[in-house]
């Protein structure tokens, strides 16, 4: 999971409900059904607005985070765009064949996607957050770990579609 805004939203729930760092850590252990809970330290990445702040956190965390502050949790994370369905684990031997055909054959960074296109990196970023803004995901935008990558043939026919609409 990503959080929002750079964690605003989570640490606006948290002034809201009157809960620290360290006090949501202890209600994570309220809501989680194993007992365990989270963390301060690892509450206090995924919080945080400074420069140790983690984007992004596991499933559960942000669950058992939003769970503690009584909020949904696509009010304070994204879900993320790209998904793998088996583990990335090079001590693995077996492969699915499905995981081989899911990625595009060419993924590109926001760099070489601009080369690609003729167009800046900040008009990239500006049709990105268009269709966030939309609620949309802008075609071909695959979220790779914390980095962004391209499928550079869902772009063009995204591109092509809506000049031919326009």
């Amino acid at each position: 999971m990503r959080r929002l805004d750079k964690g605003a939203p989570l640490r606006a729930a948290m002034k809201a409900a009157g809960l620290d760092i360290p006090r949501l850590a202890a209600k994570t252990k309220d809501v989680d059904p194993a007992g365990e809970g989270l963390s301060r330290s690892l509450v206090g990445f995924i919080a945080g607005g400074g420069k140790t702040a983690r984007e992004e956190c596991s499933d559960r965390a942000a669950e058992l985070i939003a769970a503690a502050l009584g909020k949904e949790v696509e009010d304070l994370f994204l879900t993320p765009v790209f998904t793998l369905a088996e583990s990335t684990s090079t001590r693995r031997t077996q492969t699915d064949e499905r995981s081989a055909t899911e990625l595009p054959a060419r993924l590109m960074d926001q760099a070489e996607l601009s080369t690609f296109l003729r167009k800046s990196r900040s008009w990239i970023d500006k049709q990105i957050q268009e269709a966030r803004e939309r609620g949309e995901i802008w075609p071909g935008l695959i979220y790779v770990g914390s980095s962004r990558r391209f499928d550079p043939h869902a772009v063009l026919d995204a591109m092509r579609k809506q000049s031919t609409a326009a």
